[in-house]
């Protein structure tokens, strides 16, 4: 059986160090099966930035192999699951950090993105709640993160397809969160929204795939915002309003600080779609801009 689909394999056209690592790719999943004792039990699957084999432990129990791309965002992902514990999250099983590769209990695959979207952030309201717990002292800071980004923000040279107010609102936003101390010392998931919550069997539904920073609870939002953004379907004002409004009364968070967040991350966004793509995406700059709009309307 194929562990690493063809789909996955052809992110090599993203670079010589893709490449490389896709190459080792198969033989390394191999390893990690005879090594933990695992049987194969299905078809691989994957995300932009790991691959998933579904899996049986030696004694029997359904799992699945995750390994993924060596990259910052995700070298700490184990440690944010042992954190947690299985309280809220996927549990994680076992791992090894230095190969980006995590044994999981095997959820399913039915996850929020079909269901009403203030329903959905309400239940990740919910999780909020769950996950954020005093941060380990391995983790990156959300602090330093914010520096950069005033910094990044404040070159003259740069040229967003932004309106210059909104470009200097979100870089006093991340100069003044760079020096607030409540900026630190919370264990944040930083990526959760519709699709990174599937449904579990001891719970109803379980967080998957963090890309843990040692932060402020309030930068969560975000990204339920911006994903399902076809759905405002002309009403995006209202919209985003009903999504953060949600997400901000199941969780008890200070509106005003939980807006800030929303709207550096949105103008950090469409600077990095201008940075990391040689032809842009005009219309998620668009998205963002509009979000970032709707939601200090």
């Amino acid at each position: 059986m194929t562990l690493v689909p063809d789909s996955f394999l052809a992110l090599a056209a993203n670079g010589p160090s893709w490449a490389a690592w896709l190459d080792d790719l198969p033989s390394l999943l191999r390893d990690l099966v005879e090594e933990w004792s695992l049987t194969v039990d299905g078809r691989s699957t994957h995300g932009r930035c790991a691959v998933v084999v579904p899996v049986r432990t030696a004694d029997g129990e359904a799992a699945v192999l995750k390994v993924g791309w060596p990259h910052w965002e995700a070298e700490h992902e184990a440690l944010a699951l042992q954190v947690w514990g299985g309280r809220g999250a996927v549990r994680l099983l076992r791992a090894d950090p230095k190969r980006f590769a995590l044994l999981l209990e095997r959820l399913h695959p039915e996850d929020l993105s079909e269901m009403w979207d203030v329903q959905a952030c309400e239940i990740v309201g919910g999780f909020y709640r769950r996950l954020h717990v005093p941060a380990p002292p391995q983790l990156r800071t959300l602090s330093q993160q914010a520096e950069r980004w005033a910094s990044e923000l404040g070159e003259k040279e740069r040229r967003l397809p932004v309106p210059p107010r909104m470009v200097e609102q979100a870089r006093s936003i991340a100069r003044d969160f760079a020096r607030d101390e409540e900026t630190d010392g919370t264990l944040i998931h930083t990526d959760l929204h519709f699709d990174n919550v599937l449904r579990g069997d001891r719970d109803e539904w379980l967080v998957i795939d963090p890309k843990p920073l040692s932060g402020d609870p309030h930068y969560e939002l975000a990204p339920m915002l911006w994903n399902r953004f076809d759905e405002y379907a002309g009403r995006i004002r209202d919209g985003v309003r009903d999504r953060f409004f949600a997400l901000v009364d199941a969780a008890e968070l200070d509106e005003d600080r939980a807006r800030a967040w929303a709207i550096l991350r949105l103008i950090v966004n469409v600077k990095g779609e201008l940075e990391d793509n040689p032809a842009p995406d005009k219309s998620w700059i668009t998205a963002m801009i509009s979000v970032a709009k709707a939601v200090q309307d």
